[in-house]
């Protein structure tokens, strides 16, 4: 039904083969849209680079969002490269370890700030970079969990990180909805990937939400890509704003 043939993606996020912004990278490709990948430092380089390879991706760079100088050398390669972006994917997130697994009201300020510069802040840095390529309007996504309008047993923190990523959301989406360009934030209920990893007792998690969910399934980074990529499309330009549960049924279930 819908074609992404032309389109240039940004996917920031990829880690391994297990990586939501991998199944959305590989979704874009399939769809036609030419796509760049960023990876953390030389370390991951080493698994997203094949990754990256094996789909065409015409630039690969490294990215820490945390290193100053490193965002705005990937839009100057993009401006140089392409001159235009039509679909930007943000999945990151950080939080510092000790913060991460302990209660919420101890949190450290330097945790707290980390976390959100790191899971909010770089978003609203990516669009800004974003919005002068996006002339013709586009489309910026960014990964959220259903801890951020619940409390999850061990999500701790990043739930309410990841709540303010969520009002980011729609705040930019009322911003540059006269530009058309729209803004999405994607649910997935539980997933295996390496940033879940360092949730305490992640696994319990994951049983959990498969007994719960009407399917009885957990997400799949493929449904995640495939959700994504239809956001990019153009059938979907008057849509922005929400905040998308890809999680079988699971957040409506009391």
């Amino acid at each position: 039904m819908f074609s992404l043939k032309g389109q240039k993606a940004l996917v920031v996020g990829v880690a391994n083969d297990q990586s939501i912004a991998w199944g959305c990278a590989k979704a874009f490709r399939e769809q036609g849209a030419d796509v760049a990948v960023t990876y953390l430092n030389e370390r991951a380089e080493a698994h997203v680079r094949p990754l990256a390879e094996s789909i065409g991706a015409e630039i690969i760079l490294p990215l820490d969002v945390s290193i100053p100088g490193q965002l705005e050398a990937v839009f100057a390669e993009i401006t140089a490269r392409w001159g235009r972006l039509d679909t930007l994917l943000h999945s990151i997130a950080f939080c510092p370890r000790e913060d991460l697994h302990g209660r919420v009201v101890d949190c450290s300020a330097e945790g707290f700030a980390k976390a959100m510069d790191v899971s909010v802040h770089s978003f609203l840095r990516m669009i800004r970079l974003a919005e002068p390529l996006m002339g013709a309007g586009g489309t910026c996504m960014t990964v959220s969990f259903y801890g951020a309008e619940k409390v999850v047993e061990h999500y701790n923190i990043m739930g309410p990180v990841k709540s303010a990523l969520e009002s980011v959301v729609r705040y930019a989406a009322a911003e540059l909805g006269e530009k058309r360009i729209s803004v999405h934030a994607l649910s997935p209920g539980p997933l295996k990937t390496r940033a879940a990893s360092g949730i305490a007792d992640f696994d319990e998690l994951l049983n959990e939400a498969a007994a719960r969910a009407p399917t009885h399934l957990l997400a799949s980074i493929e449904d995640v890509g495939a959700f994504a990529a239809f956001l990019a499309s153009r059938e979907a330009a008057n849509v922005t704003g929400g905040v998308h549960q890809i999680d079988g049924g699971y957040s409506i279930i009391g």
